[in-house]
């Protein structure tokens, strides 16, 4: 769903790269309460599963296919405020090295990928949580509906913003229709990977999946007729050196996974339009798209320049992608991170 440049026109473009602009800076300050020592690392895996995953186009209709979007997953799994600058990360990544999505619509895709389907996933998940058993089958129930949500929520968002911005005359009744109707189709696919990889980190470690904090309940005892919390029970010496070989050994499936997606499994998704391209090419969107200014890239398109083999060259390009995405998005979860410690022991007050 990645708009190119020339869908959109320049003032909306400018305006929703403010809000873009105005999403991450809120999101930067957001996320120092998610992020502590063992998220931020998962935060920037999270991102390169992202890009990897985004790779793999599926089939959803006849002469159409759908990939993630990435809201839902990593709104869940690292919050929300952490969510948007995942996806945003990927995007931005996408935009200047791989040449998907325009550079002037860089500001459109947050919008609508990053913006929208976060927001909209996580208000869903939230609501279905409060209301459904506390349990891991709830969690998971909850993130496939939250998941399938977003993604027609981004093709409306985009929709809006054709209909005040589009550099074509159509009926936006029209474009509306095959939007939604398409992308319900693909939220499907969505629903079932995102429910998928959140069931399993939730099944290893449930206390590194963000919207998982409610399954950790206290023990509540009844002192004088009133409930109480517990005492926390002393942690055994050899607690924490496991808990980080648990977090090191999911870091390492993780980008392990994410390396085989897209350096392999990626030659095998499917060639066919992604629904955006697909209503663009009928309903003559595209008639004013724009080549892209990275076009000329080593790596736009997905392929290393230079290199004949159609295999080798994308799975190159793919395991480039997850790698520098990972690093991208670790260094700024790990510097989030570092300035809330750093504003947590200043001091904020002297006194004589």
């Amino acid at each position: 769903m990645h708009v190119p440049d020339g869908f959109i026109d320049a003032p909306i473009s400018a305006a929703t790269g403010v809000v873009a602009a105005a999403a991450v800076a809120v999101s930067l300050r957001g996320a120092r309460r998610e992020l502590d020592e063992r998220t931020a690392p998962l935060a920037g895996l999270v991102a390169a599963f992202i890009f990897a995953v985004q790779m793999l186009n599926f089939p959803v209709a006849a002469g159409t296919s759908g990939h993630l979007l990435g809201g839902a997953l990593a709104a869940i799994l690292v919050g929300p405020y952490t969510g948007v600058l995942c996806v945003s990360v990927v995007l931005l990544m996408q935009g200047i090295l791989f040449a998907d999505g325009g550079l002037t619509a860089l500001g459109v895709n947050i919008t609508c990928m990053a913006i929208v389907t976060t927001v909209v996933a996580y208000a869903v998940f939230r609501a279905l949580v409060k209301v459904l058993p506390r349990s891991r089958r709830s969690i998971t129930a909850a993130t496939f509906v939250a998941a399938l949500l977003s993604v027609p929520a981004a093709a409306l968002a985009f929709t809006l913003l054709y209909a005040v911005g589009g550099t074509t005359d159509i009926s936006i009744g029209k474009v509306a229709t095959a939007m939604v109707g398409v992308h319900i189709l693909i939220g499907i696919g969505e629903a079932t990977i995102t429910a998928l990889t959140v069931g399993a980190v939730v099944a290893v470690r449930p206390d590194l999946v963000y919207g998982a904090r409610d399954l950790r309940r206290r023990l509540q005892l009844r002192v004088n007729g009133a409930l109480v919390d517990a005492p926390a029970p002393e942690p055994a010496r050899t607690a924490p050196v496991a808990a980080r070989t648990s977090r090191r050994a999911l870091w390492l499936t993780g980008l392990a996974t994410s390396l085989v997606l897209a350096g392999f499994v990626s030659f095998y998704a499917s060639s066919n339009p992604d629904g955006l391209e697909k209503v663009a090419a009928d309903q003559g969107i595209d008639e004013k798209a724009e080549e892209h200014a990275a076009a000329d890239s080593p790596l736009a398109d997905y392929g290393v320049k230079d290199i004949t083999d159609a295999r080798l060259s994308g799975g190159l390009a793919g395991v480039i992608g997850v790698g520098v995405t990972a690093v991208a998005g670790t260094g700024v979860f790990r510097a989030v991170r570092r300035r809330r410690t750093t504003q947590d022991v200043s001091p904020t007050s002297t006194s004589v």
